[in-house]
């Protein structure tokens, strides 16, 4: 591990809004701010909204700019990049933002029922031959309906055509309710300055023509859910971070 990285992670363990649990320490003992994130970490009784694999949390702190009147935390694995968001927040004195290292198979160690509003999965991984480790995969909306509010909400914003299809699918197969639905975001007339947000990597994608593809629906809490049985045609390129010689 390079200097650089090793710098950064011992600069976030001495952050008091990144929050780092491994697998080994939630078997030993609960995490404290389960079900108490808003009494114990922001202390208001605001809504809380996650962004999942947040990256270097720009979409978090955006957010977290935009919205004075709600909590916001960034969750990824990779505590390298998270460091950038969390540096920015604190130096921005951004109190309802946090960051939370783990990974988000294990977000029930982390949050009680119905103790989060809304979610945001922001360009992850679109998981072309594995089903169950797509972030919009029935196994993970079953997962999010476990804590999310009556009514709670999944954003996805993504530059794969393949995974947006595919969450199509899951949300008819589902009977799921679509609050908003577009594959070309940014010619679609939206008007929500929520989405105007971007990642450095999704600039990247707009310079080189991909269509930016955004569905915003409902997760009701049920524990029944279908995959859809459907075929979809495979991106012909390979996003950032995975594959960036293959991009158009």
């Amino acid at each position: 591990m390079g200097k650089n990285k090793l710098s950064k992670f011992a600069a976030m363990a001495t952050y008091p809004n990144v929050f780092q649990y491994t697998f080994g320490t939630l078997q030993k003992e609960s995490f404290p701010l389960k079900g108490k994130w808003r009494t114990d970490y922001f202390r208001n009784d605001n809504a809380i909204v996650l962004e999942l694999g947040c990256g270097k949390g720009e979409y978090t702190v955006g957010l977290a700019q935009l919205f004075p009147e709600k909590n916001f935390i960034g969750i990824d694995i990779k505590g390298a990049r998270m460091w950038s968001g969390a540096k920015q927040a604190l130096s921005e004195n951004l109190a309802n933002a946090a960051f939370l290292r783990t990974h988000i198979e294990l977000l029930h160690h982390f949050f009680a029922e119905n103790e989060v509003s809304e979610i945001w999965i922001t360009f992850p991984d679109p998981q072309m031959s594995k089903v169950n480790k797509r972030l919009t995969s029935t196994r993970f909306m079953n997962a999010y309906s476990k804590i999310l509010a009556d009514k709670g909400v999944v954003h996805l914003k993504t530059d794969s055509n393949f995974l947006y299809t595919y969450t199509q699918a899951m949300i008819e197969e589902n009977g799921l309710t679509v609050l908003a639905d577009t594959d070309d975001l940014y010619r679609s007339g939206i008007n929500d300055k929520i989405l105007n947000i971007q990642t450095f990597y999704e600039q990247q994608w707009r310079a080189r023509g991909l269509n930016i593809r955004y569905i915003k629906f409902l997760c009701p809490q049920k524990e029944n859910w279908t995959e859809p049985d459907i075929e979809i045609e495979k991106d012909e390129y390979r996003s950032f971070g995975r594959d960036a010689n293959n991009l158009m």
